[in-house]
């Protein structure tokens, strides 16, 4: 059997999925990538390899729906999918607008549920495929001003976790990717900025966002050795249902992890005392 395989990405004109697309065409594996201009297309399609671009809106579900069906049909299963579209907002819970909330989660969290979904009954039906979700180490973990964000990844992480649990017995693997701070536009064009208007927030946010613009172009994780991280998975027999990417996600979701332990012990015994006297007694 072949290993080529036909790759589906969104959010192909710069960063992680840019990296990604060029990565697998040079493996040799077919690409399509999503992009929401036609001058994005035409870059992407001057790639080498065999790269087609197709302009989507995530948010659009029945554009969706649509460029899944034409590349199942005109180009051939989609043998692995990788949700990567997306963008950060920054900014305070009390600064930030519900439009700003709805924003964000209809592109991290419903873009990425409706490309899952289209593609899904495809690799169901062939009992085969992988379903690859980029997320953020910021959906395991959380700093202030991103709150939206963070709450956009969280509901990403639930969702792939309980897919995968779902769909093991059709030989269809789910992951979630959780990258670190890698050098790609997301602190820079891709961030979406509240204003500041409450100044009781400055003292503690002012050096967070002012860190955020000046780190970006500086970040430890290269987009490059991301995209072969992920190809490795892909050509595993068994890939992993979480892949954290860059040493600082492994540091801080490891101090994350251990403060949660921390204190989920010491309230265990009040944790415990909400049980009925008679499960208490027979456990």
């Amino acid at each position: 059997m072949s290993d080529t395989k036909t790759f589906l990405i969104t959010g192909v004109s710069t960063g992680l999925g840019r990296a990604l697309a060029r990565a697998a065409s040079a493996a040799g594996h077919r690409v399509v990538g999503t992009v929401r201009t036609p001058a994005d297309a035409r870059s992407f399609e001057a790639l080498a390899g065999d790269v087609h671009a197709r302009v989507l809106d995530v948010t659009d579900h029945v554009a969706v729906d649509r460029v899944v069906g034409e590349t199942e049909r005109d180009l051939g299963p989609v043998d692995v999918l990788v949700a990567n579209a997306g963008y950060g907002h920054d900014g305070l819970f009390e600064e930030s607008s519900m439009d700003d909330l709805r924003r964000q989660f209809e592109v991290n969290v419903y873009g990425t549920v409706a490309v899952i979904k289209a593609v899904l009954p495809h690799m169901r039906e062939r009992r085969a495929g992988h379903i690859i979700a980029v997320t953020s180490m910021g959906g395991l973990i959380t700093m202030p001003g991103l709150s939206f964000y963070h709450g956009s990844k969280f509901a990403v992480e639930g969702i792939l976790e309980t897919l995968g649990k779902e769909v093991a017995d059709f030989g269809i693997h789910v992951t979630a990717v959780e990258p670190g701070s890698f050098r790609t536009d997301w602190a820079g064009r891709s961030m979406v900025r509240a204003p500041r208007v409450i100044a009781d927030y400055d003292e503690l946010f002012e050096p967070l966002r002012a860190r955020r613009i000046h780190g970006s172009g500086r970040q430890p994780g290269d987009p490059d050795k991301a995209a072969a991280a992920v190809l490795r998975i892909v050509a595993a027999d068994r890939p992993p249902t979480r892949l954290l990417l860059g040493t600082d996600a492994l540091r801080l979701v490891r101090a994350g992890r251990d403060a949660f332990e921390r204190e989920m012990l010491a309230w265990a015994e009040l944790s415990a005392s909400t049980d009925f006297d008679d499960v208490s007694r027979s456990a």
